[in-house]
């Protein structure tokens, strides 16, 4: 007998507008993604709808997102959701009307997400509807805090694309191996979520490059920061837009669903890690997707490696190694690749709505595998927030619920991040960014100081920058200066 207040997806849409020569809006391209998850889910669904959720959107200027998709398409909704910037967004948009489906207070919902950044940067984006002064949605989720530590600024550290090479080539360090090595490592990795990207009718990118040409550098894949290329980063110049539809099973049976279409939503689960990177113990690892997965374990039965479908975040590869270690999933597996889309270089990385995209192929894929289970994992900021949703085509044996893991990783210890030292400390992990024209620009260094407090440390010689590189840091000593700055040798 199946709780009629479990929570099912019921309908997806997505869309990729890869023409170069077309113009929309953002709610014409959010509207389209949401008219195919509501023509999916068909039985008068739409009528039923009475929450509506979006995304936060870097091209959306309206105040109201969800409340112009609600307009678009004549629902009548009693709410209007929307979400702080964080890749975390869809799965709190999620956790927000289950938990509401699962208390009897809601029937049914619309989640959405959209972001076209390569169409505003060509030029090609049209005007959404004005809204009037004063518009606001019902809520705002999610936290709205700064997440960079002053010591982290101080060495001018603000960038994703600065943050996350600090922890790749700490994942290098905790492994042992030598730059080559890794380097094949990524390639591998890579590769394999570009190949199922090539089977994704939705993906930005299907071109299927090889480990090769992923490692490979050169004007269209010039080195961002080591050890990504451009190739092994999230692409945000994308296009695209995708939709849930939520109900209650009881919704989902008055609508007249077929069964075969449900896909329950079994929990969902959330975690930060220690705010600042600087105060984590470690930089290699994820106290807080371990938690969630502990959490997802008790409550669910299955183990998040015991889920045959998976999708791990993959801003950046490093973030899928984080994941997978923390979940006790082997990222190598040559039975699994842990995507169902592709990944964010290939099938897209629309800034905070990837995993919108994520949950709409993994609810496709357990409809073509009846009996089996996916997991979706998010991530927001520097490998900062995090969350995950494990989803069946087989109606779960305990309610749903969103399982808050944070008390187990506020238990975990904490680092204390020095200011304003010099004197001598130990390269605990270290990037170099480089220029468009691929010679080095700026070195970046995260540092162990004899007390064991963290330090960080930047240096805009050209020389110093391509010094940290020629060889292999690590571990080396270095001596730090005022003003965050550091010297070799």
């Amino acid at each position: 007998m199946i709780d009629p207040r479990t929570p099912v997806l019921v309908g997806v849409g997505q869309l990729s507008s890869t023409d170069r020569e077309a113009r929309f809006s953002t709610t014409g391209l959010l509207g389209d993604a949401a008219r195919t998850a509501l023509a999916e889910a068909g039985g008068g669904i739409t009528e039923r709808i009475r929450y509506v959720g979006a995304v936060d959107s870097f091209a959306s200027q309206l105040p109201d997102l969800a409340g112009a998709l609600a307009g678009s398409l004549g629902i009548e909704a009693k709410e209007t959701v929307a979400t702080r910037i964080s890749g975390t967004s869809p799965v709190e948009l999620l956790a927000d009307a289950c938990g509401l489906i699962a208390s009897g207070s809601l029937d049914a919902a619309l989640l959405g997400g959209v972001e076209v950044v390569r169409a505003w940067k060509d030029g090609r984006l049209t005007e959404d509807p004005v809204q009037p002064e004063g518009t606001a949605p019902s809520r705002i989720l999610g936290t709205d805090r700064t997440p960079q530590h002053e010591g982290e600024l101080a060495a001018g550290l603000n960038q994703p694309a600065q943050y996350y090479p600090l922890f790749e080539q700490a994942i290098r360090s905790a492994d042992g191996s030598s730059i080559e090595e890794h380097d094949r490592a990524l390639g591998t990795l890579w590769s394999r979520f570009a190949s199922v990207a090539a089977q994704n009718p939705h993906a930005w990118d299907t071109s299927a490059p090889s480990a090769a040409d992923i490692l490979a550098t050169g004007p269209d894949n010039r080195m961002i920061a080591a050890p990504y290329r451009k190739l092994l980063t999230a692409n945000i110049f994308v296009d695209q837009a995708a939709a849930l539809v939520l109900c209650s099973a009881e919704t989902a049976t008055a609508a007249g669903i077929p069964r075969e279409r449900w896909v329950f939503v079994n929990a969902t689960a959330s975690a930060n890690e220690h705010w600042f990177v600087g105060e984590r113990e470690h930089l290699h690892r994820s106290e807080a997707i371990a938690a969630i997965g502990t959490a997802l374990r008790e409550h669910t039965g299955r183990t998040p490696s015991g889920h045959e479908h998976l999708d791990l975040y993959s801003c950046f590869p490093c973030a899928v190694r984080v994941g997978a270690d923390a979940l006790g999933i082997d990222a190598y597996d040559p039975a699994r690749v842990p995507t169902v889309t592709g990944g964010l270089t290939f099938a897209g990385g629309p800034g905070s709505n990837y995993v919108m995209h994520s949950l709409a192929a993994m609810t496709e894929r357990l409809r073509a595998h009846p009996g089996e289970r996916g997991l979706c994992t998010a991530l927001g900021w520097f490998l900062t927030k995090h969350a995950a949703v494990s989803l069946s085509t087989e109606a779960p044996t305990t309610p749903y619920r969103h399982l808050d893991a944070q008390a187990a990783v506020d238990a975990r210890p904490r680092r204390s991040v020095a200011l304003g030292y010099t004197g001598p400390a130990e390269i605990e992990t270290y990037t170099c960014a480089y220029g468009r024209d691929g010679e080095p620009e700026t070195g970046y260094l995260a540092c162990l100081l004899p007390d064991g407090r963290r330090a960080f440390a930047a240096s805009a010689d050209p020389a110093q920058a391509a010094e940290l590189v020629a060889g292999d840091p690590l571990g080396k000593p270095v001596t730090l200066t005022d003003g965050a700055r550091f010297r070799l040798g």
